[in-house]
């Protein structure tokens, strides 16, 4: 099958990913984070995100993100976020059912939650008759392919400290804003004062599996309690965390996010000058919006897959994963060129 454009959760296993799974298969190791590939994992994790780092190993990201609500909050709190936010959208009510937290989902600008909008949200403290803002949930990068700028999420995350409230990233493509910020995990988030990171693994080369990383050590004590309930507790732990180790060590993670960004960028190139297409926010991961005529996307879609992300005004996303080849950039613009002539 044709590699198409639809996500990087369509991609394959990387190869060295996928041999450090079966560098784990040998014999028995004990179950349920108590073995050898689990304490390397942590390791890994602690060398990027500091020595108080406290981290779990989950299915998949819906999980991640709502654990990482309900360690941080109560059921009478609510969580600030955007209104096009996978939380907010995406999640098919989770965080409310499962988390028992409200979300409170304000407009956002190129995708960014605004500080001035969470001002204007964050009122009534102390009011019984209201649920209490707790958690300011940011998305990098965001839904549509844009990164918080150091300076933005300083003055997000320092208002936030003020105010007494957690911060948590959802970071299901943090990889790729810290390789287009030119920054480390590090100073995207612990040095930043973030609480607690869901770290994506899927959407970058990993056969499954995602990491609840708490910078804040009090919000984890409960969370191996709240994992088991939610029935996010993996046996064969070693399996998701040798994983993480092979994706963290030898700056794995930096060459594929470098590498998902380079071929969006081209992409980007390529299609900008394409008469009748609109790129329509910045590249700045590995993701490409633009709007195309209706017309083209049945004809398009025959040769690669992609999603509509706006049935209204047909702007389609086009994400670029670790396997995405400068042909696969070649012939997607080529058809979309026949298509303008």
């Amino acid at each position: 099958m044709r590699r198409g454009f639809g996500s990087d959760n369509h991609s394959g296993v990387h190869p060295q990913i996928l041999a450090a799974m079966v560098a784990a298969n040998v014999e028995h190791a004990p179950s349920y984070g108590t073995d050898e590939w689990s304490e390397l994992a942590l390791k890994a994790f602690r060398e990027h995100f500091g020595p108080s780092a406290q981290v779990f190993f989950v299915f998949n990201g819906t999980a991640a993100n709502v654990l990482s609500l309900k360690s941080a909050a109560k059921t009478f709190q609510s969580c600030y976020c955007t209104d096009i936010s996978h939380l907010n959208v995406d999640e098919c009510g989770a965080p409310e059912v499962m988390a028992g937290v409200k979300l409170i989902s304000l407009p956002s600008k190129l995708g960014k939650i605004q500080l001035e909008e969470l001002k204007k949200a964050h009122i009534r403290r102390g009011d019984q008759h209201c649920s209490q803002g707790q958690i300011i949930s940011l998305t990098q990068p965001t839904e549509v392919g844009t990164c918080y700028s150091l300076r933005e999420l300083n003055e997000i995350i320092s208002w936030a400290k003020s105010e007494r409230l957690y911060v948590h990233i959802d970071g299901a493509r943090l990889a790729n804003a810290a390789t287009t910020l030119g920054l480390s995990l590090r100073s995207l988030t612990t040095e930043l004062g973030v609480d607690v990171v869901s770290f994506g693994g899927t959407k970058n080369g990993l056969m499954m599996g995602e990491a609840v990383v708490f910078l804040n050590p009090q919000l984890a004590t409960d969370f191996k309690y709240h994992r088991k309930q939610l029935g996010q507790l993996p046996s064969k732990t070693r399996f998701i965390a040798a994983q993480f180790t092979a994706y963290l060590q030898n700056n794995l993670w930096k060459d594929i996010a470098t590498h998902s960004c380079n071929m969006a960028e081209s992409l980007a190139q390529r299609v900008s000058d394409i008469r009748a297409v609109q790129v329509t926010h910045p590249r700045e991961s590995n993701a490409v919006f633009a709007k195309i005529p209706k017309e083209w996307i049945k004809p398009l879609r025959e040769k690669y897959f992609f999603y509509v992300w706006n049935e209204h005004t047909f702007e389609c996303r086009w994400i670029t994963s670790w396997d995405t080849t400068p042909e696969d950039i070649d012939g997607f613009s080529q058809s979309l060129k026949e298509l303008s002539q």
